[in-house]
């Protein structure tokens, strides 16, 4: 029963947190003189107030859970990818490119190359760091922060030279963009929003993200050489290879997820210089949705949902509140900084409980004078 207790509580923290968050939220709207009430309502209606609000959450929660999923994986093989933001560039600019200097074929093929290829960009892009970690102790922290840098002076400067769009190439003050694509290379969408296939796409990925990780041989190697390497080394498994194989996998989601954005939203790459230009900080709001949903690739699901309602929604409450914009990304950071402040306490929570469990086996087998037999229980 304790157990049981101790689970749903650990379930539930990122819920108390994001309320903790919005409640310190509501503190700082009451000193700026707002009704935090007033202010609340209008999130969620700007969130899920229509059709129209509730398609443009799912829009902002697509990138996040590919993200996400990419995250997921990559813990499991104890491995931290913080590269999402240049992978989703390095994507997209592939997938770009390909969608706009290879014309002629049918619309359904080309975006499925273009949806490849941008996988295969994100893969590449998170197999470097992964490579650095595995063969040459790199900090993949460093290393996936570093990339994100290159990816970003990569787009920079693509979007200002090679791929801009021509109609910009001769005009003093150039946009960073590049021309748009063709109509017949566009995702579907469902009209009137701006829905379109890939939010379908996300979900289904995360069932197979479960099914990769839980049911085949690759998952448990990967999750294997997570838990234990030491003893994944000594079973015969690779470690070097799925340390590698991990990231690629992480940088390949968020790749897709850049591809995505240009194939089903903007059908063209944009920036103003700066990595958020063109992701809309998906690649760092996709870690915060899957510590959300417990590094599971199924939680992950409404946890990018309850996300992308807070960034479609915060931006209806600074209109109808008329709050300044730098409110918003506080209130952004609060949630972000709470969710991971509970992810902490969760595992902390998890090591007690094991630890109470296994005195009390030993109390229990010293009562009966039976030997103790400890197992490692998986948090």
């Amino acid at each position: 029963m304790k157990s049981r207790l101790g689970s749903l509580i650990d379930g539930l923290l990122p819920v108390f947190a994001t309320l903790a968050a919005l409640l310190v939220g509501a503190v700082m709207l009451i000193i700026l003189g707002v009704n935090p009430l007033l202010a609340y309502q209008a999130l969620i209606d700007g969130a899920f107030g229509s059709s129209n609000a509730f398609a443009e959450t799912l829009v902002r929660a697509t990138p996040l859970l590919l993200v996400g999923l990419g995250i997921c994986i990559a813990y499991r093989g104890n491995v931290i990818n913080i590269g999402g933001e240049g992978q989703m560039i390095v994507g997209a600019l592939m997938a770009t490119w390909v969608g706009l200097y290879f014309v002629g074929l049918p619309g359904w093929l080309m975006i499925t190359i273009g949806m490849l290829v941008g996988t295969l960009g994100g893969c590449i892009w998170g197999g470097i760091p992964g490579i650095l970690k595995a063969y040459f102790n790199v900090n993949e922290v460093l290393s996936t922060v570093m990339m994100n840098a290159i990816a970003v002076q990569l787009m920079n400067f693509f979007l200002t030279g090679p791929m801009i769009d021509p109609a910009q190439a001769d005009i003093a003050s150039q946009i960073p963009q590049t021309a748009r694509l063709a109509e017949a290379y566009r995702f579907p969408r469902l009209v009137p929003t701006r829905l379109h296939l890939g939010a379908l796409i996300a979900v289904f990925l995360a069932f197979f993200v479960y099914f990769l990780l839980w049911r085949t041989t690759l998952g448990y190697r990967i999750r294997a050489v997570g838990q234990n390497p030491h003893a994944s080394h000594y079973a015969g498994i690779k470690v070097k290879r799925y340390i590698v194989v991990a990231l690629l996998l992480s940088g390949a989601f968020a790749g897709l997820a850049g591809a995505m954005q240009v194939y089903g939203v903007n059908y063209r790459m944009i920036t103003d210089g700066s990595p958020t230009g063109f992701t809309g900080s998906a690649g760092f709001n996709g870690i915060v949705a899957a510590l959300f949903g417990q590094l599971h690739p199924i939680g992950t699901i409404p946890a990018s949902i309850l996300f992308g309602a807070l960034l479609v929604g915060a931006n209806a409450m600074q209109r109808v509140v008329q709050i300044p914009s730098a409110l918003i990304i506080a209130l952004n950071g609060l949630v972000v900084v709470f969710v991971v402040s509970s992810d902490i306490y969760r595992k902390k929570r998890q090591r007690r409980r094991i630890s109470l469990e296994q005195d009390e086996d030993q109390s229990k087998a010293q009562l009966f004078n039976e030997p103790v037999i400890t197992e490692e229980k998986n948090s």
